[in-house]
C-alpha cells in the first residue's frame, strides 16, 4: 500500500522516518486549504503507527484490521473530534470529553489517536482547552490536528506541535493523477483539477458527487448572471439566504464565488496561473478588461472578509450577502 499521498511524498517521508526513529511527537499539525488532503495524510499516518502488519518499517499494510478501522475511523482506539457541521463551532466540551477519553489506555493498539479535524472551527475555550493537553500530553497518545492554517490557531498551540504545511498540486499534475485514480478521460480530469485548484481531496468530492459539482456550476453562473442586474434585483436575490440554512447555502455561494474573483484578479492582472472555472475564460477575460485590476482586487478582498465574517460571527446572512453584491460593478 505504502502512503499512497498524491503530492505530499515529503510529508509522508519525514512521518515514516519519525516512526521508524522512534521519534514520534505527541502532537502534528496539518494545515493547508480545504480539500488539500489533510485528513488523508492524518489518517494514513495513524495507520502507520498502529498497523499490525506493517511490509516494511513505518509503513501501513492496509488490509489488517486497524487499517481497515482506521480508514474508515471506527478504531476503538481513534477518536474524532470535529464541529456538527462545516462553518459550526468545535466546543469545549468536545475538548474536555477528548481529554478525559486520551487519560486512558489503549484498547487494542500502540497509541491511542486523537484526530480534531477542522480546529479552526474551534472556539476559543476549546483552543485553551487543548493548549492545557498539550502542556501535558497523555501517555501512549498521539493528537492529529487539522486546520486550513496556523495562523488561526493560538500561537502557542502551533509552537507545541510538529506543523506539516500542504500545499495543492500543480493543476497538471494533478490531472494526471486523476486520470490514473479515477479512470476519467484527460477532458474531465482537466476540469476537476482545475476546478479544485490542485486539491486532490476537493477534486475527489467533486468526481464522487455530481450534485456539488452541478451546484457549484449553478452559484458560479448565479453570480455571472448577478452582474448585469440593478441593486433591486440583487437584494431580491439575497432574499434566500434568510431562510431556513441561510448561513449555509450564502457559504456554499462565497465558496464557489471566491475562485471567480480570482479568475477575474489573474485575468486583469495578466497571469498566466491556470483559471479554476476553465469553462468560462472567455467571459471571464472579459469581464476583468472591464472591471479593470483595482476594482477585481476590491471585490476579491471583500470576498475574503465576507467568508472569514460568516465563519467567525454571528452577522445575518441575508444582510451580509447585500452587503458584498451591492459594490459589485453593474456590466454584462
Amino acid at each position: 500500500m505504502k502512503w499512497d499521498i498524491a503530492g505530499h511524498e515529503w510529508a509522508a517521508t519525514l512521518l515514516q522516518q519519525h516512526i521508524i526513529r522512534g521519534q514520534t511527537r505527541h502532537a502534528y499539525l496539518f494545515s493547508g486549504p480545504p480539500g488539500v488532503g489533510k485528513r488523508s495524510l492524518a489518517l494514513r499516518f495513524a495507520q502507520s503507527l498502529n498497523c499490525v502488519k506493517p511490509p516494511q518499517p513505518g509503513e501501513p499494510c492496509g488490509q489488517c484490521r486497524a487499517c481497515l478501522l482506521i480508514e474508515r475511523m471506527q478504531h476503538p482506539d481513534l477518536m474524532v473530534v470535529q464541529a456538527e457541521g462545516e462553518g459550526a463551532i468545535l466546543k469545549i466540551d468536545q475538548v474536555r470529553d477528548l481529554q478525559r477519553l486520551l487519560s486512558l489506555s489503549p484498547f487494542e493498539a500502540r497509541y491511542r489517536i486523537a484526530l480534531l479535524l477542522r480546529f479552526h472551527e474551534a472556539n476559543d475555550h476549546a483552543q485553551n482547552a487543548l493548549l492545557k493537553m498539550l502542556e501535558e500530553p497523555p501517555s501512549r497518545a498521539i493528537l492529529l490536528v487539522t486546520a486550513d492554517s496556523p495562523e488561526i490557531l493560538l500561537p502557542t498551540i502551533v509552537s507545541r506541535c510538529e506543523v506539516l504545511r500542504l500545499r495543492p498540486l500543480a493543476v497538471d499534475g494533478l490531472a494526471l493523477e486523476l486520470q490514473k485514480r479515477l479512470a476519467v478521460d484527460p477532458g474531465r480530469a482537466s476540469t476537476l483539477a482545475h476546478l479544485a485548484s490542485g486539491r486532490m481531496g476537493y477534486a475527489m468530492r467533486l468526481h464522487a458527487d455530481p450534485e456539488l459539482l452541478e451546484a457549484r456550476r449553478t452559484w458560479v453562473a448565479d453570480l455571472l448572471d448577478l452582474l448585469p442586474v440593478s441593486r433591486r434585483q440583487r437584494i431580491k436575490y439575497a432574499e434566500q439566504f434568510s431562510k431556513a440554512g441561510g448561513r449555509e447555502r450564502l457559504r456554499a455561494a462565497l465558496t464557489a464565488w471566491l475562485p471567480v474573483w480570482r479568475d477575474l484578479f489573474l485575468s486583469a492582472s495578466g497571469s498566466e496561473a491556470p483559471l479554476a472555472n476553465l469553462e468560462q475564460a472567455a467571459r471571464l477575460q472579459s469581464l476583468a478588461g472591464k472591471i479593470g485590476l483595482p476594482g477585481v482586487r476590491r471585490r476579491l478582498d471583500e470576498m475574503e472578509h465576507g467568508l472569514e465574517k460568516l465563519d467567525n460571527t454571528n452577522i445575518n446572512a441575508q444582510m451580509l450577502a447585500e452587503i458584498l453584491m451591492m459594490d459589485w460593478p453593474r456590466l454584462g
